[in-house]
């Protein structure tokens, strides 16, 4: 079986966007964006009906593809690298060092007066 990166899943995503003829140049990276959080809601429609979690983890990908997709798009447009594996990596060292459950819970502060 053939692992993938998330640099060469970019490349991947990118030369499938260029064969199929999908939106390519800078004017659409708002629609990247936006078609990501299409497919997450369709994830979460197919998650709250039920569906098989391949069904639901599916549509996960699709976002997955779409992020893919806006990141090379930047590239493209912008003429910058982006290191998608090193991000991810150094984010989930980030992440690791901070406390537990973070971001969960926030103390309301009640305002007097």
């Amino acid at each position: 079986m053939h692992t993938c990166t998330f640099n060469e899943a970019k490349r991947l995503v990118r030369e499938l966007v260029e064969a199929k003829g999908f939106p390519n140049d800078e004017s659409a990276l708002t629609q990247k964006l936006l078609w990501a959080f299409v497919e997450l809601g369709e994830a979460a429609d197919a998650y709250k009906k039920g569906e098989d979690w391949s069904i639901i983890c599916e549509e996960l990908i699709d976002v997955i593809f779409y992020i893919l997709d806006f990141i090379g798009l930047v590239e493209k447009t912008q003429g910058t690298e982006i290191d998608v594996d090193k991000l991810f990596l150094e984010k989930w060292r980030k992440n690791m060092n901070r406390p537990n459950q973070y971001g969960q819970r926030r103390d309301i502060k009640v305002r007097e007066g």
